[in-house]
């Protein structure tokens, strides 16, 4: 990764784009199995067929993106969103659908790795990474209050990520082109391959940490993919309701992500990673649990206020194990692998433990996965950093290591259909 920082509005927009279609997969699930016929376990098994592209994505382009070019690489994401997302919006045929959604993923996948890459290497990668977060948030909460406005079907969910897509095409101009190349013809050739394990910094605490990583993912997102069938069938809400409830957490997730900019290294990383944890298991106990809106809203508002928070410090971690960016694809690659689990792993236990049984078993999987991320933070931390260390450190690296970032982890598909 070259020292030299990245132009900060075309990596925020890069990353607004591809965090889009994860982002929208409630809806699009949802609108996948009441317009296409399709029932509930399909439409999610579509979802889990996009996030995963999205995440194959990344692990095939984790060491690649500098070899690439950004600027190429990211043109070559956003086109496939493109025409992923589009061809998906203009056919009503259920394999050229799917087809659509796996390019499209791959190519969100694409942009998120561009990004994550070019924000790992920002003087000050928490505010790129929280400026992201804020535009996707917002963007995200003004399409689920606008869409159920302008009729149904899957085509206009899947227009406004292809739209999306389109719109941030012409800022790539403002990412590096063959500087990658350039920077890496200067140093010496690696002895052994750049996406193999053995030439990253860090390994254990790398691997620990994705490996717990694709768990918290996997263990908030099995309840993300049935909420809304909690909220339809359980709480007995309206879809409508239903949706206004997801729009004013997402909105309440602004909040947590402006928290996350605020405290920046005040607390470290371990008590923001452990604490947010917990709280989270909490909210996910609610949630799982409520019988009526204001439990509902409750479970699912104060989720996303922490959800963020967490995130930030979480995956901020995987970026300060190499200041290359490497890890941060990775790592949040491997979420995208627990998140595209999730639908599949929160139908399983919901039939055969119910919702409030549900709740319990990933309550108890997101304490146990808080352990071992938070003994990476205490490990590679060593101690709880201090406002003002960058300023006294100085370099693009100690930034790296001093901020958290968040990159992306995708949030999972959600059936919003009324059959449970």
């Amino acid at each position: 990764m070259s020292s030299r920082p990245r132009a900060l509005g075309p990596l925020v927009a890069l990353f607004t784009a591809g965090y889009l279609a994860p982002y929208l997969l409630p809806t699009v699930v949802g609108r996948l199995s009441a317009g296409l016929g399709l029932t509930p376990a399909q439409a999610g098994l579509v979802g889990s067929v996009l996030l995963l592209a999205s995440a194959s994505a990344g692990f095939t382009l984790a060491a690649r993106v500098e070899r690439l070019g950004p600027r190429r690489a990211a043109r070559i994401g956003l086109g496939a969103m493109c025409l992923g997302y589009g061809s998906a919006a203009l056919t009503a045929s259920v394999p050229l659908v799917v087809g659509g959604a796996v390019v499209g993923g791959f190519g969100s996948g694409t942009a998120l790795a561009v990004a994550a890459a070019g924000i790992a290497a920002q003087r000050d990668p928490h505010r790129a990474s929280t400026l992201g977060l804020l535009t996707v948030s917002a963007t995200a909460g003004a399409l689920y209050l606008t869409l159920p406005h302008l009729g149904g079907g899957h085509e206009l969910p899947f227009a406004s990520i292809a739209l999306a897509a389109a719109v941030v095409w012409p800022l790539t101009g403002g990412l590096a082109g063959g500087a990658g190349r350039r920077t890496a013809e200067r140093q010496p050739r690696p002895e052994r391959p750049e996406t193999s394990l053995s030439s990253l910094p860090h390994r254990r605490s790398g691997l620990v940490l994705a490996v717990a990583i694709l768990c918290w993912s996997m263990a908030q997102n099995a309840l993300w993919g049935v909420s809304g069938r909690i909220g339809l069938t359980q709480a007995g809400l309206s879809e409508v309701t239903v949706g206004a409830v997801f729009a004013v957490a997402l909105g309440a997730g602004l909040t947590g992500v402006t928290a996350a900019g605020a405290l920046g290294s005040r607390l470290g990383r371990a008590a923001p990673i452990g604490a947010g944890t917990a709280i989270i298991a909490v909210c996910v106990l609610v949630t799982s649990g409520a019988e009526s809106l204001p439990a509902f809203a409750t479970g699912e508002v104060l989720w996303n206020v922490f959800y963020p928070v967490v995130l930030s410090y979480l995956l901020g971690l995987a970026a300060s194990l190499d200041p290359r960016g490497r890890w941060a694809v990775l790592v949040g690659s491997a979420s995208s692998l627990g998140v595209a689990c999730g639908p599949v792993t929160g139908s399983v236990l919901s039939e055969q433990a119910g919702y409030p049984g549900m709740g319990l078993i990933l309550c108890a999987l997101l304490l146990l996965a808080a352990a071992p991320m938070t003994a990476v933070a205490l490990h590679t931390s060593g101690r709880t950093l201090v406002p003002g260390s960058i300023r006294r450190r100085g370099a693009p690296t100690a930034a790296v290591t001093e901020i958290p970032i968040p990159v992306p982890a995708e949030r999972s598909g959600l059936d919003l259909s009324t059959t449970a």
